[in-house]
């Protein structure tokens, strides 16, 4: 993940007032490496006609530290929340189809047999574990 911070120190200097510090986190994305198609005995074409492509990367995170005036009672005078960059595994569709022949029959002189066609979506994969904190305190 690449930080990002907001700069406002020149508006807290400019005001003369504490302001809310703000920043974050952007992730790089990385593929993967497909798995390659595997062969089945008795289909024609192998199992995964076009594989699925896997993609390593991240939410975005984000951090907020704020004043706060007093409202929770003395030493309560700051506010935090953040939510941590989190770990994101995708992979993209893929698809397996079979053509309706059949591998040549030794019965039939060689010649395939007819089957029925096959044709299947690999359903897109999304795994993540996002979280959050919120955190109040004297001068964080």
């Amino acid at each position: 993940a690449v930080p990002v911070p907001v700069p406002l120190d020149g508006a807290e200097s400019a005001l003369g007032m504490e302001l809310l510090k703000l920043g974050g986190e952007i992730p790089v994305p990385m593929p993967g490496s497909p798995e390659g198609p595997r062969y089945v005995e008795g289909r024609l074409i192998p199992e995964r006609a076009i594989p699925q492509l896997p993609v390593h990367g991240g939410l975005p995170g984000l951090g907020l530290r704020a004043p706060l005036p007093h409202v929770l009672g003395d030493g309560f005078d700051h506010v935090g929340v953040s939510t941590p960059a989190s770990d994101l595994r995708t992979m993209a569709p893929g698809l397996a189809l079979d053509v309706p022949l059949t591998p040549p029959n030794p019965d039939n002189f060689g010649l395939p047999d007819l089957k029925a066609p096959q044709l299947g979506v690999l359903a897109p994969v999304l795994q993540t574990v996002p979280g959050a904190d919120l955190v109040t305190g004297a001068g964080l």
